[in-house]
């Protein structure tokens, strides 16, 4: 499902010269199997560029039931005019998927939308921005920019990041609104959490990264404040200060109180 939902992304959002505009990624996307009318849900990856190029950084679980599922697909895009020219960009799409024979089917798309920046970000969030041990994809770094993600959450991973080369893949924005498949508000729109996906350079999701490696990012993401912390491994502490499920497989979740 995480290849379905890749692949649409890059069909939406990748073009050469003379295939720009809706019509074209409409048809891009029947090439692939997927639905035209997608492009009505994707419009951030049009633009109005003579050719643009996808690169997508990573698929994470946004959720994970039996019959549907949410893949959060974290991208860079690069839009080139006809003058030559090249202007970076990239967004977060929580692509929704429901199971069908013989593979899953993209149903819906939900572009981040992190909202304009503000006129002088933190000190936090500028030590954020700055940190080469902190790797933010596109739409979290406008996330930090809007001055909506809380100094919980900036502080802490800039803690995290005196010990560990963070990867984040999900901080505010293109993070479903609920937790998946319930009615409980979850703590990313809000501000209140960031996903790590690579850690010291190894993939959460690789099962050639050592366990120690996650398991005591984990133990100290708990450390630097967060009382939910979600990941492939299940840990002992206070309370529900830790879980484990299909979702966080691939993925260290930090939520924050306030």
């Amino acid at each position: 499902m995480k290849v379905r939902a890749a692949r649409v992304i890059e069909a939406l959002g990748t073009w050469t010269a003379g295939e720009s505009g809706a019509s074209a990624a409409a048809g891009r996307l029947r090439a692939i199997g997927a639905d035209g009318r997608l492009v009505n849900t994707g419009q951030e990856l049009l633009g109005g560029s003579a050719a643009a190029v996808v690169q997508v950084i990573e698929a994470q679980y946004g959720g994970l039931l039996a019959s549907s599922a949410s893949v959060l697909v974290v991208c860079r895009q690069w839009l080139a005019s006809s003058d030559g020219s090249v202007r970076p960009g990239g967004t977060t799409v929580d692509v929704r998927l429901e199971r069908g024979r013989p593979r899953w089917v993209v149903t819906m798309m939900y572009p981040a939308r992190p909202g304009p920046p503000v006129a002088t970000p933190s000190a936090l969030a500028r030590r954020v921005l700055r940190s080469p041990r902190i790797d933010l994809p596109p739409a979290a770094v406008a996330d930090v920019m809007s001055g909506n993600v809380h100094d919980s959450v900036l502080d802490a991973m800039l803690r995290l990041a005196t010990t560990y080369r963070i990867g984040v893949s999900v901080v505010r924005s293109g993070h479903p609104k609920y937790v998946f498949g319930t009615t409980r508000l979850s703590d990313h729109p809000q501000g209140r959490a960031f996903d790590t996906f690579r850690i010291d350079g190894r993939l959460v999701v690789d099962p050639g990264t050592p366990r120690g490696l996650v398991t005591g990012y984990m133990q100290a993401a708990a450390d630097a404040g967060s009382y939910n912390v979600g990941g492939p491994y299940l840990l002992s502490g206070s309370g529900n200060q830790f879980f484990s499920d299909a979702t966080h497989h691939d993925h260290v979740h930090a939520g924050f109180a306030q």
